[in-house]
């Protein structure tokens, strides 16, 4: 299959794990972090690269000391969405997972920043504002809403007699897109935001071993392009799978596909249902009403539980009939297995030989999955998990960080690093 290298510039070149692509399939994101896996966040431009041509496209370039990453593209105009880091740091409010923010550039508008999550640090906290830090931010297939990680900063920060608090733990939440929010100058890192903003999974310090509660949820994935069908054959619009941490019966912790499913009117984001939505000084904000929690798996008692292999990211066919995980098969190989939003036994996909090194991504008609193994990018037909290789194996295999299809589903863009990180596509079968 025809390769291709994009870019060659002496510097680093970071892909997010999916929605790199510009929906017209013309341009890929990217930033400029320069270790090969991304994690020094020391990246100070976002740009995006032309496929056709290999031009290169300033989107923003940060200022004040601050540094930026992890963007990923709207699948439907021209925004960019983005990790912002301190601007300007400071001792006291250095980078980190509560201290950072989401923001939008405009590929028509570059250098130009829309903060997307709010913030309010100081008690009585602001509805539709976070307290911390948004992580790796993904548009739904509408762009009207933006899913991300969160860690909180004020339960982050030690409070000298304020009594029995809950932890700082990962969670999800989702940004209602061009629904503002103000918040009062009381802390300088205080600031207003462009969507209105709410955490919609629900933790436990300490979960109960066998049980469905979870203590960190991660690595999100919206459900299908318009939802999936329960059951009855009814619609439910607008969901989200991701890994939840669960404790066995017998102590052991794992990570576990979970389900939310959010309201039919993502409107109705902003009504609470009974806790704070913003929390307070001893709580964590509270999911807003009409959010229902689910486990979709049950892996405990399988030879090897949980969720396995390289850190991913949960993946839905468009459709949204199956969502896509790793874990490892009977004889201890990563395999891709995908279960049903409704629920059931996960399935096997894939019976490679080698284990799944990578992040995944399906293609837009749902018929195939692209993914990093053995030394190659590959991918593996959905109706049958039979794999191909579409790389040679050489001495710079992709990193394993994304392999993304293009919306057209004609390409797969991966990094090689030679020795810096640069971007390559391969032509995706027909």
């Amino acid at each position: 299959m025809p390769e291709r290298q994009l870019t060659t510039a002496a510097h680093g070149h970071v892909l997010t794990h999916a929605a790199v692509w510009s929906p017209d399939s013309r341009w890929i994101v990217y930033d400029t972090r320069s270790t090969p896996d991304g994690a020094v966040f020391d990246g100070t431009r976002i740009e995006r690269v032309e496929v056709d041509t290999g031009r290169v496209h300033v989107l923003y370039e940060s200022r004040h000391g601050a540094c930026c990453g992890v963007a990923t593209a709207s699948p439907v105009d021209d925004r960019v969405v983005f990790i912002l880091g301190p601007e300007p740091p400071s001792i006291d409010w250095q980078y980190g997972p509560a201290h950072r923010q989401g923001v939008v550039v405009r590929a028509a508008e570059p250098g130009r920043i829309a903060r997307l999550d709010a913030r309010d640090l100081v008690s009585p906290f602001t509805p539709g504002a976070l307290r911390g830090g948004s992580h790796v931010h993904l548009f739904n297939a509408a762009g009207t809403l933006v899913s991300f990680t969160y860690e909180d900063a004020v339960l982050d920060t030690p409070a000298a007699g304020s009594g029995p608090r809950q932890q700082n733990r990962r969670c999800v939440g989702v940004c209602l897109c061009d629904r503002g929010v103000s918040v009062p100058a009381t802390h300088p890192r205080n600031h207003d935001g462009t969507a209105f903003t709410v955490l919609v999974t629900k933790l436990a310090d300490d979960p109960v071993p066998g049980s469905d509660e979870i203590g960190k949820a991660f690595e999100e994935a919206w459900i299908g392009t318009q939802g999936y069908l329960r059951p009855d054959g009814s619609r439910q619009r607008h969901a989200l799978a991701f890994q939840g941490m669960v404790v066995s019966a017998s102590g052991t912790t794992h990570s576990e596909v979970f389900v939310v499913d959010l309201p039919e009117d993502p409107g109705a984001l902003v009504r609470p249902a009974g806790e704070p939505l913003a929390g307070t000084v001893a709580t964590r904000p509270a999911p807003p009403a009409g959010v229902v929690q689910r486990r979709l798996t049950f892996t405990a008692d399988r030879r090897h539980p949980g969720l396995q292999g390289p850190r991913h990211w949960l993946r839905s066919s468009p459709d949204g009939s199956r969502i896509a995980c790793l874990m490892r098969d009977d004889a201890g190989v990563v395999q891709i297995h995908t279960v049903s939003p409704n629920g059931g036994e996960p399935v096997q996909l894939t019976r490679d030989p080698f284990a799944i090194g990578s992040g995944f991504t399906w293609s837009p008609d749902g018929s195939r999955i692209a993914y990093v193994a053995d030394g190659s990018v590959m991918v593996a037909d959905v109706a049958t998990g039979r794999s191909t290789r579409l790389t040679e194996r050489g001495a710079a295999p992709p990193r394993p960080e994304a392999c993304v299809f293009s919306p057209d589903g004609r390409r797969i863009a991966f990094v090689r690093s030679v020795p810096w990180n640069q971007l390559f596509t391969v032509t995706a079968p027909a």
